[in-house]
């Protein structure tokens, strides 16, 4: 059989990293998983609580809304006035998605078409990149980079194609490369997409987890920025809560309507009591990404010290839940993915291949914090061990 939607994929590169990672498991090896980005912190304990109670509820136990029930529209509407300053309305500019990938792999349906053409930074999250492929667009890569070099790559990205692009698409803080902005980027971005009529999506997963005083802005804080632009917040990582799959595109009011149109076809909302413990723990418990964010630094700074430690350099990230690291140049020799290979067998650590994530993130490997402190000590010591290369 023929699945022509998908038989341009290509292999999904991380899968080789997990094969080896569970090879050494099965073989009683203790693997030190650092790759993929699964938060494990626990959700917070009012969430649960909540979803537990709504759970014995039978009213609860029937369809809901796809657009989110409102009192979970109002929550984050509510949230984005305290963390960001900007009013929503949470009728018009804000939607709850089953998760971000939901949400933004629908929205490129609602964007783009065949033949439309879409930017998007190199390297960048995959789905960044396949779900406008999945919509049938051409995706043109624009080099990653932050100020006036990347509008500048954006503008020579924009007079280079053809068809001219309906949409720009960007995330920071950056998975992978966890580069971060400030609202004058953001600033930039919304004018020049204004300029040239094109939507802006930004996917601000990471928007609560900024270190050393850094906030990250939201988009929606530029002035026009609901002229052109639509933001996906998670509770992911902000909240912890990675399974529970709840997310809000926010921003341009058409736009809103336009996914919500889609989704009134394509879903019944996430599952009400899921959606009312998140309502409950965004009202309630709004200094929990405090607390998530303490523990990512802390961690940050145990992998990061520890790997300048033992000659591997790498600039602490600002934000994210990751490191990126370029590999080191005694290991020049190896790509990212015979690199992450030989650290999974020989260190029992395991990493992300930098080419996971286009072939922008090669020469460089992609570490996940989700691991407590005492864990990434360990991966220290594997590593130092391992790495004999190194000075």
């Amino acid at each position: 059989m023929e699945f022509r939607r998908i038989t341009a994929l290509p292999p999904y590169v991380f899968t080789i990293i997990d094969s080896l990672k569970v090879e050494a498991r099965r073989s009683g090896e203790d693997v030190i998983d650092l790759g993929f980005g699964n938060p494990d912190l626990p959700s917070p304990d009012l969430a649960v609580e909540k979803a537990a109670e709504a759970v014995l509820n039978p009213r609860n136990h029937r369809y809901s809304s796809s657009r989110g029930i409102p009192k979970l529209r109002q929550a984050a509407a509510d949230m984005y006035l305290r963390r960001f300053g900007v009013e929503l309305d949470p009728d018009t500019e804000v939607i709850n998605t089953i998760g971000a990938k939901e949400g933004y792999s629908h929205l490129m349906w609602v964007l783009l078409a065949p033949g439309d053409a879409v930017l998007v930074p190199s390297p960048t999250y995959p789905i960044h990149r396949y779900a406008p492929l999945f919509a049938g667009a051409d995706v043109r890569e624009v080099q990653l980079a932050t100020g006036d070099v990347f509008i500048e790559n954006l503008r020579e990205a924009w007079e280079y194609s053809w068809p001219k692009p309906r949409v720009i698409v960007i995330s920071f803080p950056h998975n992978p490369t966890t580069t971060c902005v400030d609202l004058a980027f953001m600033q930039q971005v919304v004018d020049f997409a204004r300029e040239k009529e094109v939507v802006v999506v930004h996917d601000n997963a990471y928007a609560d987890l900024g270190f050393d005083g850094y906030v990250p802005p939201s988009i929606l804080q530029a002035e026009g920025a609901k002229d052109v632009a639509v933001e996906l917040y998670s509770m992911t990582k902000s909240f912890s809560m990675a399974g529970w799959r709840v997310a809000f595109m926010v921003g341009n009011p058409e736009v809103i309507g336009a996914l919500a149109k889609l989704k009134s076809y394509l879903d019944y909302g996430t599952f009400q009591p899921i959606q009312v413990a998140a309502t409950v723990t965004l009202n309630e418990a709004p200094d929990y990404p405090k607390e998530a964010q303490a523990i990512y630094q802390s961690r940050r700074d145990t992998l990061c010290e520890g790997l300048n430690r033992i000659g591997w350099p790498i600039e602490p990230p600002m934000g994210t839940m990751f490191a990126w690291a370029k590999i080191p140049e005694q290991y020049a020799d190896m790509d990212s993915i015979e690199f992450a290979s030989f650290l999974v067998r020989e260190a029992h650590v395991a990493v992300s291949p930098g080419v996971g994530f286009g072939p922008g993130g090669e020469g460089h490997v992609r570490f996940a914090l989700i691991e407590n402190d005492q864990r990434i000590g360990q991966a220290i010591r594997n590593l130092r061990r391992t790495l004999t290369r190194l000075d």
